[in-house]
C-alpha cells in the first residue's frame, strides 16, 4: 500500500504526553494516528463522544476521610429479620 506524509500542528506538551502514552502501549505516533484514522473511517465518524462540557476533576484519594461514619454494629442482624434467621 502506498504511503503519504501529512503535517499536523500539535501543542508540544500534548505531543510529548501522547508519545509517552503510545510508547507504553507499544506504538509510535504514526501507528496511533493510523489506528485513529482507520477507526474513524470504519465508524464513519469520530470514535468517541465529543462534548463541550468541561471534564470533571478526578476525586482526590482520601478526600472523604473522617466524613463517613459507620455504626459499630453495622453487620449485626436486624431485629426485623430475627425470625427468618433462626
Amino acid at each position: 500500500m502506498p504511503v503519504t506524509n501529512i503535517n499536523i500542528r500539535v501543542d508540544s506538551e500534548i505531543k510529548t504526553k501522547a508519545q509517552e502514552l503510545f510508547a507504553s502501549m507499544g506504538m509510535d505516533m504514526t501507528t496511533a494516528i493510523n489506528v485513529f484514522l482507520r477507526k474513524t473511517i470504519l465508524q464513519k465518524g469520530i470514535p468517541f463522544n465529543v462534548t463541550t462540557e468541561p471534564e470533571k476533576p478526578m476525586p482526590i484519594p482520601g478526600c472523604l476521610k473522617g466524613k463517613i461514619w459507620m455504626a459499630d454494629d453495622f453487620n449485626a442482624p436486624l431485629e426485623d429479620f430475627k425470625e427468618y434467621m433462626e
